[in-house]
């Protein structure tokens, strides 16, 4: 059946003739063996007469795929560069790609991680991705499995960790680990270029609920309260879909109306924080933020003086 279904994949026409002749079976095995693959789920659909014959057509449902080797490496080489892209579905894509690397022979793991070593991608505004930390913390959220880390904080030093995994975050270019810290007997957000996970522990736990509220929205509370020395928030004069697609740091925007938004947005410097604001290239605020306002006034005395005060 697993043959059948490989031919059935390669092209769109067969003849039970040609199916039973390829696998070395009669025809009446082949009308069998379609059956069954019916009642898995795949959508065979069956052509009366003498040029009548088999074809894998969509159905309602995503069945199982077989993918040969080749085949498997391209679809985890894809999914790796989905994941540390900007395309709206880089949580979907971690997630699928620890599913594959999971049942992934050892051979085809060697393969795809000689593709990401010998790829290089242009550095960007964040830190590079680790697809290989990354796809380890998925699974290990996925098969509800203890981690143990070394964590780098904002200052330089290490400590390490060891924490109940529970959901990754994508916001803006970084990646963040919501977990169970079982050392502090309590949540906290980790991003994951500062994680160095170390071997797997082996031991399973049960998946806590957040009290009262979203996942998503408790990672963006910790984020901006929590995870920066330096916040402000500023009121920006366009629309509030056009400065997210501007901003690529971590932040919240608020739509005031049509033509403005207020944003809050925090960092460990904030002369960083001024030159974010400025690269949104149209008119804002201050409305929260005295190292924002000191920030922004040492950056335009630069300037002014950089054009020789005129």
């Amino acid at each position: 059946m697993l043959e059948l279904l490989v031919l059935l994949q390669q092209r769109r026409d067969w003849t039970s003739g040609a199916l039973a002749e390829r696998l070395g079976v009669s025809t009446r095995t082949v009308r069998a063996d379609i059956g069954k693959l019916r009642s898995l789920g795949y959508p065979v659909d069956a052509r009366p007469g003498v040029a009548g014959g088999y074809r894998l057509s969509a159905g309602t449902t995503m069945p199982p795929l077989l993918l040969n080797d080749d085949e498997a490496v391209a679809v985890a080489v894809g999914l790796s560069a989905a994941a540390g892209g900007r395309l709206g579905v880089e949580e979907t894509s971690i997630a699928v790609l620890a599913k594959l690397e999971e049942v992934m022979p050892s051979r085809l793991r060697h393969r795809v991680e000689a593709v990401r070593r010998a790829a290089a991608v242009v550095p960007g505004a964040g830190p590079a991705l680790d697809l290989t930390v990354v796809s380890g913390v998925a699974a290990a959220i996925h098969g509800h499995e203890r981690l143990r880390f070394g964590y780098t904080k904002p200052k330089g030093a290490e400590e390490s960790r060891h924490v109940e995994p529970q959901r990754l975050v994508g916001w803006g270019s970084l990646w963040y680990l919501l977990a169970w810290d079982l050392d502090r007997d309590d949540w906290r957000v980790f991003r994951v270029d500062r994680m160095r996970p170390r071997a797997p522990t082996g031991k399973r736990f049960r998946p806590r609920a957040i009290p009262e509220r979203d996942e998503v929205e408790f990672v963006v509370d910790r984020v901006l309260h929590t995870g920066w020395a330096h916040r402000a928030r500023i009121l920006v004069h366009a629309p509030a879909d056009v400065v997210a697609a501007k901003i690529v740091v971590p932040v919240r925007i608020e739509a005031v109306d049509t033509a403005s938004c207020r944003v809050e947005l925090g960092s460990g410097d904030p002369d960083h924080l001024a030159l974010w604001v400025t690269q949104i290239g149209v008119d804002f605020e201050v409305l929260e933020g005295a190292g924002l306002i000191a920030a922004l006034e040492r950056l335009a005395a630069r300037l002014q003086r950089a054009v020789g005060g005129r």
